[in-house]
């Protein structure tokens, strides 16, 4: 079970957000640390260290986009964005300057704890194993045997492609985390070309039908059209 007493730094400008926020926020049991501008969040950010921030885009002061290159200079900490562009090209430029998960709003509050726990569980075991998982990954039904890059639903396995395998152990690695098609591309092929997309599109499509999840279906990934993947769940420990 994560410890309740996390610190959470939350950057938001609108004085009623702030307040519903944190009252559900200290109702789960974490600390909070409020900052209504992006020049106080950096201050807050280097003097309390906090666990995770939460993160809205539009600030008074500057572009929460800025914030997020500030931290991402010298810290992993992990940063939701919960913000109002819905716009997958904010998602994706969010994502890939190092946004751990992206919320829209309006959200429900337990979208949100849920998606908190996610990111600090995935976070704290990426921080105690190292990069690389070792041993066994669990979501569900799904268990991925790393050692033997073997990959097993309902206790049966199931034959991928060494492609395949790349792209379900990188999402795993990072399970819980909305991941970019730029992001995965480059993890899997190393490169970027103009029908890389599409290639790991297609591999998707491959992989779901393998795992006998119908379209549109998201037992195990989460697909955001125009963004990217999420390796659905939590880490166990």
């Amino acid at each position: 079970m994560l410890n309740n007493k996390y610190k959470i730094l939350l950057v938001e400008d609108d004085a009623k957000i702030r307040s519903v926020m944190t009252t559900m926020l200290e109702a789960a049991g974490y600390q909070v640390v409020l900052a209504e501008t992006g020049a106080l969040a950096k201050n807050l950010f280097s003097s309390h260290l906090p666990d995770v921030v939460i993160l809205d885009l539009g600030l008074p002061d500057m572009d929460g986009m800025q914030f997020l290159e500030f931290v991402r200079r010298d810290s992993l900490t992990p940063i939701i964005v919960l913000s109002a562009r819905a716009d997958e090209r904010d998602k994706v430029r969010a994502l890939d300057a190092g946004a751990n998960d992206y919320v829209t709003k309006p959200f429900s509050s337990a979208e949100l704890l849920a998606r908190i726990r996610m990111t600090l569980r995935n976070y704290h075991h990426r921080a105690d194993s190292g990069k690389l998982p070792g041993g066994k990954f669990q979501v569900r039904d799904l268990v991925i045997d790393y050692d033997a890059r073997q990959v097993m639903v309902h206790g049966e396995e199931i034959k991928l492609s060494q492609t395949e395998y790349n792209i379900i152990a990188l999402l795993s690695e990072h399970c819980g985390k909305m991941m970019t098609y730029s992001a995965i591309i480059k993890g899997v092929w190393g490169y970027s070309d103009e029908g890389s997309v599409k290639k790991l599109q297609v591999n998707m499509a491959n992989i779901r039908k393998k795992f006998g999840v119908k379209p549109g279906e998201a037992r195990y990934i989460t697909n955001e059209l125009g963004v990217g993947y999420r390796m659905n769940g939590e880490r166990d420990e």
